[in-house]
């Protein structure tokens, strides 16, 4: 029995061991998943995560509020002067400009409903 063990042990160091990954979804508050699902619906053009990344604009970690503003004006084309090392009050300006943009769009070209959903791996 001991020897079973060993063999399954030492089996496991030749195979890839992890923890299984994740899904990929902007929702996800761990930016080691976040920004690659950001980065992934920015090369798919999944447009239906917009509401989740201008909340993004709010994160307390600059890396997330830079990936997110990149994705956003990658997908959308609007800028609105954000820069996710400006001044609190200059990134609160900025992103209520984006808030003051989703609130004038048609609520069926939002996609919120789709935005928790994984983003499927290839």
């Amino acid at each position: 029995m001991c020897r079973q063990l060993a063999l399954a042990g030492f089996s496991c160091l030749g195979m890839s061991c992890t923890a299984p990954r994740p899904a990929l979804v902007v929702t996800n508050p761990d930016p080691s998943v976040k920004i690659p699902a950001i980065e992934k619906a920015v090369r798919e053009k999944n447009r239906s995560v917009v509401p989740q990344l201008i909340k993004d604009l709010e994160s307390d970690d600059p890396a997330v509020r830079f990936y997110a503003n990149h994705a956003l004006q990658k997908l959308t084309g609007e800028n609105f002067g954000f820069r996710y090392f400006g001044s609190d009050h200059e990134r609160e300006a900025a992103a209520e400009k984006w808030r003051q943009w989703l609130a004038g769009r048609p609520a069926e070209g939002r996609g919120e409903r789709l935005a928790t959903q994984p983003i499927a791996d290839p």
